[in-house]
């Protein structure tokens, strides 16, 4: 999902922008957890890995949920796997429309989807809202996968259309955030809350600050247990990552870049002196791989989450920018790690991820 800039330019964008913001900004933090206590939180965890979690049969953040395709067992059987990789973690988007259509049922789901990832010894973090692929979402049945295209099916959350009408829209996602928090905020199954997936994409831009900023107040009023964070991943928009970046109890972020730039990256992030979360990795056309990426993570102590698991209605094994709509696979997985009958992508990958996160 991250596009390419150069990560020079972005550094020097990133660093300017922000440092003006956390030398005049102190006061709007209220109860953002100090360094102290976000670094202490970190040091009673283990190195956390794991994934983007969608189970293959869902296409998109509303056919995981909805009352009529959530899939216990699908979802039991691959996070059998999950653990089976050492796993301990995964990054799961929730759905406004869902919850707006099921608020009770959608919870109880949730509960469902946490004991299940309990039982696994994995617990995940939760994000709220996301800007990127398709614009306008419904309720009801999903549509088919389109061969070849990659996250063809996957929508934004809110939807395009709801977004000129903040008065009306505001206090339906104040009431969605606090019910999720307010029922799960302290829930110790939970590791932290991604309260908005990439912001400012699919050309909003800056018109996403207002949303980030109000998700974040939403979210400090409940307050959770658990830390809350939005990761940064597009430099063209300093105010967003200004915000992120002082506003985040942990940094977290987004990098498909190979190891130089990814290592980099990790070098300015430490300078915030807070505990960092990778949120986003590993897409093997550009040189983001298993083998080139976790073990820098791991070596720095940075929460690795890549992005994809199993083969599935996402299409994720295809790269963003490449359609390949008469290719059943590709020679190179773009994501992901498992076909559906369990066997791995790549058997050489499987075993380095197991030999990293071996306890």
């Amino acid at each position: 999902m991250m596009k390419k800039f150069s990560l020079l330019v972005s550094l020097i964008a990133f660093m300017l922008f922000t440092t003006n913001c956390l030398a005049g900004n102190g006061r709007t933090h209220n109860a953002r957890w100090t360094e102290t206590k976000a670094l202490e939180w970190y040091a009673h965890q283990p190195w956390m890995a794991g994934c983007n979690y969608i189970p293959a049969t869902a296409i998109n953040q509303i056919e995981m949920w909805h009352k009529n395709t959530f899939d216990p067992k699908q979802i039991d059987k691959e996070l059998t796997w999950a653990e089976g990789l050492g796993f301990n973690t995964l990054r799961v988007f929730l759905s406004s429309v869902v919850w707006k259509n099921d608020a009770q049922g959608f919870k109880n789901r949730m509960n469902e989807f946490l004991t299940i990832c309990n039982r696994h010894g994995i617990r995940p973090l939760f994000v709220f809202f996301d800007d990127c692929w398709n614009k306008e979402s419904t309720y009801g049945k999903q549509p088919d996968p389109k061969p070849g295209i990659h996250n063809s099916g996957w929508v934004q959350d809110p939807s395009f259309s709801l977004r000129a009408d903040t008065t009306k829209l505001y206090p339906v996602l104040k009431s969605y955030v606090q019910d999720i928090l307010t029922t799960f905020g302290k829930d110790k199954r939970v590791l932290l809350w991604d309260l908005y997936n990439e912001p400012g994409n699919s050309g909003y831009g800056i018109s996403s600050l207002p949303l980030l900023r109000k998700v974040f107040q939403w979210a400090r009023e409940c307050h959770p247990s658990q830390p809350i964070t939005s990761g940064i991943w597009y430099y063209d928009v300093p105010a967003l990552n200004a915000f992120q970046l002082t506003h985040s109890d942990v940094i977290s972020y987004h990098c498909y870049n190979d190891e130089k730039e990814h290592g980099a990256l990790i070098k300015f992030l430490k300078m915030l002196n807070r505990p960092l979360v990778c949120t986003e990795y590993m897409a093997r056309k550009n040189n983001s791989r298993f083998e080139n990426i976790m073990p820098l993570l791991k070596k720095e102590k940075v929460v690795a989450i890549n992005w994809g698991f199993v083969s599935g209605k996402t299409n994720t094994i295809f790269a963003w920018d490449t359609p390949l709509p008469n290719v059943k696979e590709p020679a190179l997985w773009f994501h992901d790690i498992f076909r559906q009958d369990g066997t791995p992508f790549d058997k050489k990958e499987v075993e380095l991820i197991k030999s990293l996160t071996r306890r």
